[in-house]
C-alpha cells in the first residue's frame, strides 16, 4: 500500500542542516575507524555557552514545585510576558502590553511558520530575503503561498534595495520577511532602515515580520522595527532567548506586535501545542533579568572568536565586511581560488566547491552560501558557535593543505 503525502510537502525538502548533520555523523564514525580526528563543524549557529546561572536554578527550583506539570496557558505566564515586556523597554525603547502584544513561543522558529499559516492563503504572494534563512521559503511553501525574493546584494551592504522593490510587480504580495542583523551575511540594522521597511510596507499594505534573534550579538546598537513610527500598524517581531542567552535547546521566544494581529497567530497556536512548561517559563524570567554585564561578557567572547575566523578567512584569501554583526562570518570566494580554481565545471557552485574541498581535504565544514539563495552562490559561512582553540585548530588543519 502507498500512502502519498499532502501535495504542500512536494515544494520542500528536510532542512539542509538536519541532511548535512547526517552526512558529518557518518564521515565522523568512518574517520573514528580509521583513526582520524572528528570533523570541525563551523556550520551551524548553536551556541555553545552555557546560559545564564539563575535561569538553570530557576528551572531546577519550579520543576520541583508541585503543580508546575499541568498544561499551562496558551498565552504564557503573565510573568514572562512581563519580562519580554520590560526587555524591550530597557533595550529597543519600545512599549508593549503583555496582556495582549505578545505572544511567547517555542523559540521564535515556530512563529515562522504560525504566522504563515495565519495570514496566507493560497496563491498570495511572500517577499523574502535573498540570501535568507531558508525557512521563510518552506513555510510559506507550506501554506501554499508564492514566494518573491528580493536581492541583498553586498554592493549594497545587504540591506533592501528599495528602488529595486518599488519597480517589482507587488501586486498580491502580503507578507514581507526582514531579519536585522541578518543571518547569513551579519548586515546589521538602523532605525532609519527600520522605519523605511515600515513606511513602504504601510504604502503596499504588507504585514512586515522582523525576525530579530542576533540583535544583542556584536551589534552594539540593539534595535526593533517596532520602535519604527506606525510599526504596529503592519509589523511583527520575532524574538528569542536562543542566540542572546546561550538558550537554543530550551526553545524560548516570542512574536510582538498590535494585540489584534498577534491573536491572529494564537489562533494557530492553540491547535499545536498545550503551552510551554512553567518551569521553563520562570528560567526564561531569570535570563530575561540579567543586565548589561551579560551581554559584555558574551560579545567579549564573541569578539575573540570572530578574529579567529577572519584568520581563516585570510587565510583561504575569502573576503568579508570589514564589520559583522550576529553568530556568523560571511566570506566571498573568487573563481580564481588557488583552491577550487582547477576543479572542474561539475554544476555546483563557488562556494560549493570550497566548502567540500575543506571538508574532505582538511576535515573542516563551513556552509555554503548557497544554501540561503542564489545570491549567496559565491560565498561561505563560519559560525562563531566555535571555541577560540577550535577554530586555530581548524586554522591548522587548513593550512596543512595549502
Amino acid at each position: 500500500m502507498t500512502i502519498k503525502p499532502a501535495r504542500r510537502t512536494e515544494h520542500v525538502q528536510e532542512y539542509y542542516f538536519s541532511r548535512k548533520n547526517r552526512q558529518l555523523d557518518a564521515m565522523n564514525a568512518e574517520r573514528l575507524a580509521q583513526g582520524k580526528d572528528k570533523i570541525i563543524s563551523l556550520g551551524i549557529g548553536a551556541p555553545d555557552r552555557m546560559p545564564p546561572q539563575p535561569a538553570i536554578d530557576k528551572l531546577c527550583e519550579v520543576a520541583g514545585e508541585p503543580g508546575s506539570h499541568v498544561y499551562q496557558n496558551y498565552t504564557g505566564l503573565p510573568a514572562l510576558r512581563e519580562a519580554f515586556a520590560s526587555w524591550y523597554s530597557r533595550y529597543y525603547g519600545v512599549t508593549l502590553d503583555p496582556v495582549g502584544e505578545i505572544q511567547p513561543l517555542v523559540g521564535s522558529k515556530e512563529g515562522i511558520l504560525l504566522i504563515s499559516l495565519a495570514y496566507l492563503n493560497p496563491g498570495e504572494k511572500v517577499l523574502v530575503p535573498d540570501p535568507g534563512y531558508p525557512t521563510y521559503i518552506t513555510s510559506a511553501r507550506l501554506a501554499d503561498a508564492e514566494v518573491v525574493t528580493y536581492d541583498l546584494t553586498e554592493e549594497n551592504g545587504f540591506l533592501p534595495d528599495f528602488d529595486q522593490l518599488e519597480r517589482m510587480d507587488l501586486e498580491g504580495v502580503k507578507l514581507m520577511w526582514t531579519n536585522y542583523p541578518n543571518m547569513p551575511t551579519g548586515a546589521a540594522a538602523t532605525p532609519e532602515l527600520y522605519q523605511r521597511i515600515v513606511d513602504f510596507a504601510m504604502k503596499h499594505n504588507i504585514l512586515v515580520v522582523n525576525d530579530n534573534p542576533y540583535s544583542f550579538i556584536l551589534n552594539p546598537h540593539p534595535c526593533s522595527i517596532l520602535a519604527a513610527e506606525g510599526a504596529k500598524e503592519c509589523a511583527l517581531e520575532l524574538n528569542s532567548l536562543s542566540k542572546a542567552h546561550n538558550m537554543s535547546g530550551w526553545r524560548i521566544g516570542m512574536v510582538a506586535g498590535a494585540a489584534e494581529i498577534v491573536a491572529q497567530v494564537l489562533k494557530v497556536k492553540s491547535q499545536m501545542d498545550s503551552g510551554m512548561f512553567k518551569a521553563m517559563q520562570m528560567a526564561g524570567v531569570e535570563a530575561i533579568a540579567q543586565g548589561d554585564e551579560w551581554f559584555t561578557r558574551l560579545n567579549a567572547e564573541y569578539e575573540l572568536r570572530q578574529i579567529e575566523a577572519a584568520r581563516i578567512f585570510d587565510l583561504l584569501g575569502v573576503k568579508y565586511p570589514a564589520k559583522s554583526s550576529g553568530l556568523f562570518l560571511w566570506g566571498r570566494v573568487s573563481a580564481e581560488n588557488p583552491l577550487i580554481a582547477g576543479l572542474p565545471d561539475d554544476g555546483r557552485t563557488i562556494g560549493e566547491k570550497m566548502s567540500d574541498t575543506l571538508l574532505y581535504r582538511a576535515g573542516v565544514f563551513m556552509t555554503p552560501g548557497i544554501v540561503f539563495g542564489k545570491n549567496g552562490k559565491d560565498y561561505v559561512r563560519v559560525s562563531l558557535c566555535a571555541t577560540v582553540p577550535v577554530l586555530k585548530q581548524a586554522y591548522a588543519k587548513i593550512k596543512e593543505i595549502l
